[in-house]
């Protein structure tokens, strides 16, 4: 394993960009928290530079013959969908999870140090519309690219750029893909190049996390249980998992109004049934699990500027416990 290189940063000054790459000024975010000792500090010498927004190309252009979702015109979801599938829409919500776990497994055979994010899109977009499907998060709600890629700090919702990854990077990639009707949602953190011992015991976390929370999928348990299995597991090994951001029901909507919290949140009483369908997506963190957003109004990171890991699954609930349907047929 080769050494990592050495960066030492200092506390910034007032009106210098914050250190935890939220992009506000350091006296609007952490000045205050640093002076009462609560906001972590600028992280350790070892640490890399924190991420800066790279160049974003245009969007991707989808072929005309390609079916689209509701909002890939206007940039606004209307259906919620239902939460509770029949056999025909598990069939099809099948095919579109097959399909986003197979760009999941190219996108992430290409991951080395030097590509850029950007490029990574380009070929998600390519693989996706190879298979007939549209790329789930390309204008939705105006995001501006088919794939989410999330280095280090980033928890989610990256926005690919001309940032080539470096060696000792960890990327999340997170895919969607809209087939027959239906979104299928996946992700996973890739190891860039030799990545520290930290590192890549916090991407186990976060693989062993998601075991935890699809093992507690059960009809007729409450959707909390998935949560409590995840931060217990977390917990255990010293990590934060984030609060701000959950599962989700999915189908014929890329978001239903069911929520699957990846902490332990008792008031989410509602019962898991056969044929519910869901994701579980554990964002897990190095340090604290509190969030700040990028000026992009996307980009979501740690706090204090700790990694973040996570895994992901689109599930559906049967009579015995979980089948995870993001799975290359």
């Amino acid at each position: 394993m080769g050494d990592l290189e050495v960066t030492t940063r200092s506390r910034p000054g007032r009106n210098d960009p914050c250190w935890c790459g939220s992009g506000q000024k350091y006296k609007k975010c952490h000045l205050d928290a640093d002076a009462r000792g609560e906001g972590g500090g600028p992280p350790p010498p070892h640490a890399r530079p924190a991420l800066r927004p790279g160049l974003v190309s245009p969007r991707r252009a989808v072929p005309a013959a390609i079916p689209r979702p509701d909002y890939a015109a206007t940039g606004r979801p209307r259906a919620q969908g239902k939460d509770v599938k029949t056999a025909e829409e598990l069939a099809r919500l099948r095919r579109a999870c097959q399909a986003a776990a197979r760009v999941l497994r190219v996108t992430g055979e290409a991951v080395r140090v030097g590509i850029t994010t950007d490029a990574l899109d380009e070929l998600a977009h390519a693989e996706t519309i190879r298979l007939g499907g549209y790329p789930s998060p390309l204008n939705y709600r105006g995001y501006p690219k088919s794939l989410c890629t999330s280095v280090n700090e980033v928890i989610c919702h990256g926005i690919p750029d001309n940032r080539p990854l470096e060696d000792g990077d960890i990327v999340n990639l997170d895919v969607t893909v809209f087939l027959d009707g239906m979104h299928g949602d996946c992700s996973a953190t890739f190891l860039v190049g030799e990545v520290d011992p930290e590192g890549r015991r916090l991407v186990e976390a976060a693989r062993e996390c998601l075991a935890k929370g699809i093992a507690a999928v059960r009809p007729g348990r409450p959707i909390s249980e998935i949560g409590k299995a995840i931060e217990a597991h977390a917990s255990k090994h010293g990590y934060g998992v984030v609060r701000a951001y959950c599962g989700h029901g999915i189908g014929e909507s890329f978001h239903t109004a069911l929520q699957i919290p990846h902490h332990h949140d008792p008031s989410m009483k509602r019962l898991m049934e056969p044929g519910m369908t869901f994701t579980v997506e554990p964002m897990i963190t190095e340090g604290s699990w509190e969030d700040a957003i990028w000026n992009d109004g996307w980009t979501a990171v740690t706090r204090d500027g700790k990694r973040s890991a996570q895994f992901e699954h689109t599930l559906a609930v049967t009579d015995r416990g979980a089948e995870i349907l993001t799975v290359e047929g």
